[in-house]
């Protein structure tokens, strides 16, 4: 079989979520509605976060930052797929692909490991409120996110330089609207033992570690709250995490989802339809789910439109 020897001749195939020109319209439509929502309700997120000096705290500092994350991680892949249907291609280069595959590795795994950070600032907060404010410092929350976007820069960086070194074959045909790892390396002719061992490794490492951080954060929270003798203080306890938990379910379910429907149906059809829920409809639905179970950033988008309001006719009447 014939090998691609030369990467810069190379061009990959992403055949996307139906080959039906019917449909390519609806398809165009829905998800540059979907993409657009997210990103202008993550901003929004980011906006009232900044405006607000009631939110400046460590919990909406990392909101922020996920807010940040989910418009990088759907940025990755929606326009190179809106792109695609407008020209009626489905060339994507072997440099595009990489990089397409570097950076979504890169915002899955941040995307993870900051929701583990919020599980832990929620522990605190809920656990040791008197504390909170000391060991919940500035310093220290800078220092985890950043060493979350250290880890996962240096798991996306891992990957993509170990997929640079195989040969491909002249079929560079991928079931999906974006440059998936797992089927990057399907096309591989080369040894790609090493990827796989890699890939399963980085997955479990991952998604293990974080989600026990999580499990164990919020059973610790549960208990808290049972000792709670009031069913106000109860009420209001398990309000301050809501939100948090309901993204987090919301992440790790459809993520185990999509695991489920690459492993067990071995359909890529299925799997793609599987990665629209994890990549487009989880980082739209974050922005609903904190405005609208939370009463702080609800108060704050409030203000927020209204200063906007109010600046919108005096600039006028100085004009």
């Amino acid at each position: 079989m014939d090998l691609r020897n030369d990467t810069g001749m190379a061009q990959f195939i992403l055949l996307g979520l139906s080959e039906e020109l019917e449909l390519q319209p609806l398809i165009f439509g829905l998800f540059l509605f979907m993409f657009l929502i997210t990103v202008f309700g993550n901003l929004l997120i980011i906006f009232a976060t900044i405006s607000d000096s009631h939110l400046h705290t460590p919990m909406y500092f990392f909101l922020s930052n996920l807010s940040f994350v989910d418009i990088c991680f759907i940025s990755t892949t929606i326009p190179k797929m809106l792109m695609n249907i407008q020209t009626q291609s489905k060339d994507i280069s072997y440099e595009g692909c990489i990089t397409q595959m570097h950076f979504y590795i890169l915002f899955v795994e941040l995307e993870n490991l900051i929701l583990t950070v919020m599980s832990y600032d929620r522990f605190i907060a809920i656990c040791d409120p008197l504390q909170y404010t000391v060991i919940m410092s500035p310093l220290l929350c800078g220092q985890m996110v950043l060493l979350s976007w250290m880890m996962s820069a240096l798991n996306s960086l891992v990957q993509s330089l170990l997929v640079l070194r195989l040969y491909f074959c002249t079929v560079l045909e991928i079931p999906h609207f974006f440059c998936d790892l797992k089927e990057v390396l399907r096309l591989a002719c080369s040894d790609a033992v090493l990827n796989n061992a890699v890939m399963y490794f980085a997955v479990g490492l991952f998604s293990a570690i974080p989600l026990a951080g999580l499990c164990y954060s919020y059973s610790r929270i549960v208990s808290s709250i049972c000792r709670i003798s009031s069913a106000e203080g109860k009420y209001k306890a398990f309000s301050t995490c809501a939100s948090h938990l309901s993204v987090a379910s919301l992440f790790y379910c459809t993520g185990l989802g999509l695991y489920l429907s690459s492993t067990a149906t071995h359909s890529s059809h299925s799997s793609a339809i599987a990665s629209v829920i994890y990549i487009v409809i989880t980082p739209m639905l974050n922005p609903f789910i904190y405005s609208l179970r939370n009463k702080d950033v609800k108060r704050a988008l409030r203000r927020f439109f209204g200063v906007a309001a109010m600046k919108g006719p005096f600039v006028l009447g100085l004009r």
